[in-house]
């Protein structure tokens, strides 16, 4: 039997009904798995995630997904913490991550403009050009909620700033991810979308 289009990691998120309905909105009925037999065999993974990064990868150990997350060669997009746990780390509780994307997920800076968590719509500049962004222009904006973030480096695709720049995007490979939420993010968050679904690797 053929494997799903696009196979979603139940990881427990709050944000798991928007995603669903984000895709059925681009034509696309996503299946929601922590079965690694249709997650391997997906055309397209998305790796979602809210809440502490502990808990998020307690729940991946406890389905056996971690190393399978790491042997997927199709691609794959962390949203919001999804994107902090590609990485190497986490600051937040000092959790070890997947070590897909190097780097630490640090608390973000704020100032009295710029509290945090960051809630709210920031503004993405790109770093490197990709089809994932195809169609996004820089200066378009998507809504972020979040407190840790990875630094810019040589695998940030896009930046935004609060107090100071962070990576709004990375990749590595056949791995991306945002820290914003696509499925929160209007007509530029269903491009960004759209994309995924189109891109090659």
């Amino acid at each position: 039997m053929a494997g799903p289009a696009l196979a979603i990691i139940d990881s427990g998120g709050a944000n798991i009904a928007s995603l669903l309905y984000a895709f059925q909105r681009l034509g696309v009925a996503p299946e929601l798995t922590t079965d690694p037999s249709r997650i391997r065999a997906a055309d397209r993974v998305i790796l979602p995630g809210v809440g502490a990064a502990r808990d998020a990868m307690s729940r991946l150990h406890d389905l056996g997904l971690v190393d399978v997350i790491r042997s997927l060669s199709q691609p794959v997009l962390g949203i919001c913490l999804g994107m902090q746990l590609l990485a190497d780390a986490s600051e937040e509780e000092d959790v070890e991550c997947l070590g897909i994307i190097p780097g630490t997920a640090g608390k973000l800076q704020g100032d009295t403009s710029c509290p945090v968590p960051n809630m709210g719509w920031c503004a993405i500049t790109a770093s490197q050009q990709h089809a994932l962004l195809s169609s996004i222009e820089d200066g378009s904006y998507f809504y972020f909620v979040h407190s840790y973030a990875l630094p810019v480096g040589d695998f940030t695709l896009a930046t935004a700033s609060h107090a100071a720049p962070f990576s709004a995007m990375v990749r590595r490979d056949n791995f991306f991810a945002a820290q914003f939420h696509p499925e929160k993010s209007s007509g530029n968050g269903a491009r960004l979308l759209a994309n995924f679904l189109e891109i090659a690797s």
